[in-house]
């Protein structure tokens, strides 16, 4: 069943060919078995799970069951759960269990899916490899000695290691999309505002959105329909009708004008990953799409754009923890501001603290205008280029990741080389557009991914073109060895 989509689990359950039961614990099975490997789950969640399954079962023998009932899932560790453990990948969260849940988490709740537990991420979902979770790094099940990518590496491997058929998953600088590249799985962040951020634990508020972790891109539209829509309680939520994300995927791309940025193939890009992309853009040429070398002048700047203006919101966000009111607190403080610091210092990582520094000191007296006011400008100028390319392209293309996985440690000394990974998905963020990651082939035995960014609110028509790009290839259908 491991080996099914969720489109074929759908029709499976449907046809009675398994139970909703049979299939949960199926997956749950594989977790206890394999997981130890991968480390890609903080908390499992069977016996909720096995209850809800059973509950499933029960709606569709009534005929009541909507068409992902009974579908499991795996939720990554920043979306508010009630009555279970909501850690963020740190020690500040170890024990922190929400009395409500995200609307992301009510979205899949209603519509029946079985929720296995709470994946593995970068602490506050600050980094780019899952080096930084208190609970230990995630590993990569295409090479157990490489990093699955982050922040979401977590539900990333869960899904490439077939232990669940999908995973929710946030996306600030590219932390969907870049651990589906490494992984070899199909991950879409939405355009900004088309799911909500109700009870998804903040980092950088500008910039986070929720999206969805899949094998293909049919099983990442059937996902979207369930997570997409308005929320009155996120301001940052747009009141836009939700579409039938499957209605269109079989739609033809012949004359479809792909955008080929220049500036995404020069120094830094490995060449076993330029090879790869080149040949997934003969691919949809052959395919009847047309392509088009564009520039999106402004793109070396996204990256010191972006390590401002994250820092900067994570500043903020971060300061509610404090040892006060929730979250960790240390051991017999002195007085408050002892409390403060001790708190803080604990509970935080490395990379949190980093960041945390960094934002502070962009918003301090003196420096507002120099460095934060600054990023903002050319967040501005970011955003124009990509509304130019707009009116030439219908789509972008482009390697989602400079390079292939890197092994464990290999960055770790080098924050700048670190944050360099995200080189071609912090634009995305900043322009609030969405984008897709799709294999496309692989270096060394490890995958390669592909990026394709639409214009706003046009998911639908990213999912048309992975898919028509998937019935023509093979790449998604690649498992790592033993799975």
């Amino acid at each position: 069943m491991h080996d099914q989509t969720i489109a074929e689990l759908s029709r499976g359950l449907a046809d009675k060919a398994f139970s909703c039961e049979e299939l949960t614990r199926h997956y749950l099975e594989r977790i206890q078995r394999l997981d130890t490997a991968y480390n890609s789950f903080i908390s499992v969640t069977a016996d909720a799970a096995l209850a809800r399954a059973r509950a499933a079962d029960a709606e569709r023998a009534a005929g009541t069951a909507a068409p992902l009932c009974g579908i499991p899932i795996a939720h990554k560790d920043i979306f508010c759960t009630r009555g279970q453990r909501t850690s963020c990948g740190s020690k500040m969260l170890d024990n922190f269990v929400p009395p409500y849940n995200a609307k992301v988490i009510d979205n899949f709740d209603n519509a029946g899916c079985v929720s296995l537990g709470k994946t593995n991420m970068d602490e506050f979902a600050m980094g780019s490899s899952n080096e930084n979770s208190f609970y230990g790094p995630v590993k990569n099940p295409w090479a157990t000695d490489s990093v699955p990518g982050g922040s979401s590496g977590g539900s990333a491997a869960c899904v490439a290691a077939r232990l669940a058929p999908a995973a929710t998953a946030t996306d600030t600088g590219g932390s969907i999309r870049q651990p589906a590249s490494h992984c070899g799985v199909t991950g879409l962040k939405p355009t900004y505002g088309r799911v909500s951020r109700w009870g998804m634990i903040a980092f950088a508020s500008s910039l986070d959105q929720g999206g969805i972790i899949t094998r293909t891109a049919e099983d990442a539209a059937l996902l979207l329909a369930v997570m997409a829509g308005f929320d009155a309680r996120d301001s940052t939520s747009v009141e836009r009708p939700v579409p039938d994300y499957t209605e269109h995927l079989s739609d033809s791309i012949e004359g479809l004008k792909i955008g080929v940025p220049a500036e995404y193939f020069g120094a830094g890009l490995d060449a076993g990953v330029g090879a790869a992309v080149e040949a997934a853009i003969e691919q949809y040429e052959a395919l009847g799409a047309q392509i088009k070398t564009i520039s999106l002048p402004h793109s070396n700047l996204a990256v010191p754009a972006y390590y401002v203006i994250a820092p900067a919101e994570c500043s903020a966000n971060l300061s509610r923890f404090d040892g006060v009111r929730y979250g960790y607190r240390c051991d017999n403080p002195k007085d408050l501001a002892d409390l403060y610091k001790r708190s803080r210092g604990e509970g935080f990582g490395a990379e949190v603290k980093r960041r945390i520094l960094v934002g502070t000191y962009a918003l301090s007296a003196g420096y507002y205008d120099a460095y934060y006011n600054k990023a903002q400008q050319v967040r501005r100028l970011i955003k124009q280029d990509f509304v130019t390319a707009f009116t030439e392209v219908d789509v972008v293309l482009g390697p989602t990741a400079p390079a292939p996985a890197f092994r464990f440690g290999a960055k770790s000394d080098d924050p700048v080389a670190m944050y360099l990974e995200d080189i071609y998905t912090t634009p995305v963020n900043l322009a609030g557009l969405p984008g897709l990651s799709l294999p496309c082939g692989q270096v060394a035995g490890k995958p390669v991914g592909l990026q394709l960014i639409g214009n706003y609110f046009e998911e639908a028509r990213l999912l048309n073109i992975a898919h028509q790009f998937q019935l023509a290839t093979g790449h998604h259908l690649q498992a790592p060895q033993g799975i």
